[in-house]
């Protein structure tokens, strides 16, 4: 199952990370998960939110700019080693990774990861058949 994430352009200016978290937060907005990648000019944040489709509108209405990607969230215990097994997995099936980052969850013991892949129906297919757990965008949002 595919998750929706916002990717927002932000200037390399003081305050416009702040400007973006409070416009989510005074519509409803939850984040679940981000992280953002920065240049010396500008920066990518990357947002699991509640509300992906209505996040992208009320950025983009604020001048932002915003795409809206599918990627991968996945669910594995959190011990040495974890990562390694599921990246193995895809490596093995010849699936590339984009980029990925961790995120937390409430279960303690398990650790989360967003994945963005070249190929993310083939990454479900070959993860599942590994045994591990593909979130779906409601487990991602209750998190």
């Amino acid at each position: 199952m595919l998750v929706k994430q916002i990717s927002v352009f932000l200037e390399n200016k003081s305050g416009r990370l702040a400007e973006v978290t409070r416009i989510l937060g005074s519509r409803g907005i939850n984040i679940s998960a981000l992280c953002i990648a920065d240049t010396t000019d500008f920066g990518i944040l990357r947002l699991i939110v509640n509300q992906p489709e209505n996040a992208e509108q009320v950025l983009k209405d604020k001048g932002f700019t915003v795409s809206c990607t599918s990627v991968v969230a996945i669910g594995m215990d959190d011990r040495p080693g974890g990562l390694s097994e599921v990246l193995e997995v895809l490596g093995n099936a010849g699936i590339g990774i984009e980029y990925l980052y961790a995120f937390i969850g409430r279960k303690k013991g398990y650790a989360y990861v967003i994945l963005r892949m070249e190929d993310p129906g083939k990454a479900i297919e070959v993860l599942t058949l590994a045994g591990v757990h593909i979130l779906s965008p409601e487990d991602v949002s209750d998190m």
